[in-house]
Formats: structure tokens, sequence, C-alpha cells
């Protein structure tokens, strides 16, 4: 069994101890989340917005009312947007460009709601710089650039939570909350599913990285969400039903539908299906058969009112129309719960680690596919190279490992060589112990 939840950013080879000594900043950048001496009251927590786009607007209304955090300055290329929404909310400063952002000596953390290709360097020099982190997902479609990004925070001593939105949302938590209460008895097997109203540009589907990453993604985090333990394996299939234009696109960026089986400790099996397109709106659902009973969520709709005619009896409107409408409230309450973690300096509830798991499923996802076969989730991991935990590249199988250092086979090896994250630090252990145990016994 892979244990993704604790070890999957170690799961890399690294030249020297000297490369992990903990970040000096972290002890500087802890001072704004302590109680003023004078007073006994908090200082709020300043924040600043990258991004005033529809997610990076909901996100700002959320923080503009959470307690002891107020929003600083906000930043969109198109400054107009930037204007606008340091308008609407009372913000005092916005600009265009997102450095200013990242850079203004007032920031105490920053979210990130930029287009996805900027997010890892972001999230990269909000660490330099001292700043807590909240990025909407992906942290990056590359998975050495994503171990870079996690590890940059971890040695700045910075805060890093992943928007993975539907781990929020009331319907899913209700399910999640009847597993851990044992009121179906145990797990047997996990289905959800994901089909978009309609199919998005083909402009967006070119070079998104494919089904799997750019949709999947969330269902096969919320398997392991509802699972509570990490995955083993996956087989995956992928067919294009509904837009021709993109077959001849590459690998699963020509599907616009698909399938997987994940294989959970225990005999768990978890199933997933993603379609672009339905007929009658937004479909997310998702349900969990026990050994003392099963529980599902239905679609959401605007309102419960219900029609009766003689050729038609059921609810009088469609489902939600689309992601920001249906998980409206899932966006706020994730806001709110960073908003938390940074007010009273608690662990963050969605981790980069969290982020970089589902990135590995999917990416196993789009391996099994291709290759039609069952695919362990360690083989993606194994690609991983770093030389420095924030020097890191893909090259598995190759002589340019140092001797001693090639990816185990047995994950479990590698599992205190990670770099531990700004609340795992507060447990006290020297990094540098641990690797000299690692390495030398």
């Amino acid at each position: 069994m892979v244990r993704f939840s604790s070890v999957l950013v170690c799961l890399v080879a690294v030249k020297s101890a000297a490369a992990f000594a903990p970040s000096p900043r972290h002890a500087a950048r802890s001072s704004a989340l302590q109680m003023t001496t004078d007073s006994g009251a908090k200082d709020p927590i300043k924040v600043g917005v990258i991004g005033c786009g529809r997610i990076g607007i909901v996100h700002l209304g959320a923080i503009n009312k959470a307690p002891g955090v107020i929003p600083v300055v906000v930043s969109n290329p198109t400054i107009s947007k930037a204007e606008s929404a340091a308008k609407t909310f009372g913000v005092p400063k916005f600009t265009s460009d997102a450095m200013e952002v990242i850079t203004d000596p007032d920031v105490d953390a920053v979210w990130i709601c930029s287009p996805s290709q900027y997010h890892a360097d972001q999230i990269k020099a909000c660490a330099a710089n001292g700043k807590h982190v909240f990025c909407e997902k992906p942290i990056a479609t590359d998975l050495a650039e994503t171990v870079e990004a996690i590890n940059a925070c971890n040695e700045a001593g910075v805060k890093l939570m992943i928007g993975l939105q539907r781990r929020f949302d009331p319907n899913f938590l209700r399910v999640k909350n009847a597993i851990q209460n044992k009121e179906v008895g145990d797990t047997i097997i996990i289905k959800t599913c994901s089909r978009d109203p309609s199919p998005p540009p083909y402009e967006y589907v070119k070079g998104g990285g494919g089904i799997f990453n750019d949709m999947a993604v969330h269902d096969l985090d919320m398997t392991r969400f509802l699972a509570g333990t990490d995955p083993i394996e996956i087989l995956a299939v992928g067919s294009c039903h509904i837009d021709k234009s993109i077959e001849n696109l590459p690998g699963s960026e020509a599907f616009d539908t698909a399938s997987c089986i994940v294989r959970y400790p225990g005999g768990v099996n978890a199933m997933v299906d993603v379609c672009r397109q339905s007929s009658y709106g937004y479909d997310q659902r998702a349900e969990v058969l026990g050994t003392a009973g099963m529980i599902a969520t239905d679609n959401v709709y605007p309102n419960t009112a219900k029609i009766y005619r003689k050729d038609f009896t059921g609810n009088a409107d469609m489902p939600f129309d689309f992601f920001l409408s249906r998980y409206f409230e899932a966006y706020v309450t994730e806001t709110e719960a960073f908003c938390k973690s940074l007010v009273e300096d608690t662990p963050v509830p969605c981790t980069g680690t969290d982020g970089l798991v589902a990135l590995v499923m999917s990416l196993a996802a789009d391996k099994s596919a291709a290759e039609g076969r069952w695919v362990k989730f360690s083989e993606i991991i194994e690609q991983v190279y770093c030389s420095s935990p924030t020097e890191c590249s893909l090259l598995a199988n190759s002589d340019a490992f140092p001797e001693g250092f090639k990816p185990s086979k047995n994950i479990q090896d590698l599992s205190n060589i990670i770099s531990p994250d700004v609340d795992q630090q507060k447990k006290g252990g020297s990094l540098m112990d641990k690797f000299k145990e690692m390495l030398w016994g």
C-alpha cells in the first residue's frame, strides 16, 4: 500500500542533507499569527488576492466577511477588473501585477486565483517572500514542479492550502460523516459521477492535460476523501462520443467520456465516471455502499419546487447549471477554513500533499488509459528525482541518478526525507536527524 498522505512529497531522491535545513523565515513569519503583547488581541491577518475572475471574486467575498482577516490588495492583468473588485469589497489597493501582491510588505497571506499555468511560479514566489498561500487547484500540471512548489512552502515555513472545494460541499461531507460514524457499516463500494452540461471549447481542451487531469481529478480526490485512506492502483478507459473535433488531440485530450476503477486497501473499490456533456444539467453525485446500508447524494437544484402534469412529474427546474453555482457554498467554506487556520494558527484542512496526490491519481489514470492496464500509483511517484527539495525533474530509469539515491521500489523506505510543512515543524524533531536515521540507521 502507498501511504500518500504522509510520504508522497518525499518520494524523491536527494543529494545532500544540507538542502533540507529548515528555513529561518519560519520563525519570522509565525509572529503575524501571535497575540499582541499590549492588548491581548490578535492582529488581523492581511490578505492579497491574485485574480479577480469569477473564482477570485467568490474567495474575496468570503475573505471580506471572515473574522480576523482583511483583504488589503487585489490584482488582475486587466486592471479594470482589479479596480472594480477593490471598490466592491472596500480593498484599499489594486494592481495589474501579481508580484506587487506577493511582495507587498503588508500582506501576510495570498490567495492565488490566477490561470493554472501561473500557479507553481506564484506559489514559489509567495514562499520566497514569506507569505502563506491558498491556491486553486492544480498546483501545477507537471509532477516535478508540483513537488518543488510544495517543498518551497515547507522550506519557507509558510502554510499552503489547495482548493479542492468538493471536500467542503455539505452533501459530500454528509456522506463522509456517515462513513466515519459507521452509519452504513464498513465501506464496500464508492461511486462518483461528474457530468458537465455541455462540452468546453476546443481551445480549452487542447493543451489542458486531458479529461483525467482537468475534470476527473476532482472525483478521484473525492474517492480518496471518502475512503479515508490512500489508493493502491487504478484502471481507466476513455472514449469520444460528443465532440468529434477533439478526436485527433493527443492522449486523453481526445476523450470526452471516461471511467475509472480505483483499488483501496481492504478490498474497497471506487468507481468514477465523467462526461463532458449531459442533457439534464450539471450532474454531481456520490454513493457509498456499506455492509449495513447505503448513502447517496442527489443533484442540487436552485429550489425544491416540483411540477405535476399528465405528461411529467418532477423538479420544476433543472439542476444548477455549472460548478460555480453548484459549489458556491463549498468555495466560501474552504476560504473560511483557511482564514480560520491563519487566525488560529492551526493545520490547514486540505494540504499541498492532498493536491499532489490528486495529480498523481490523474496522471496514473492517463497512463492506464494509454496503456490499457492497471497502473500502481508508485509507478508515477518513482519518476520524480530531486537534487534538492526545490529542484526536481522527471528522470525515471535515468543514469543521472547518483548511486544510492534512485527512488526505491519500496515507497515506505523514503518516508522520512520530506521537508515537513510548517505545522509538522511545530511538533518538533530535527529533519537532519531524520535524514541521518534514514540513510545510516
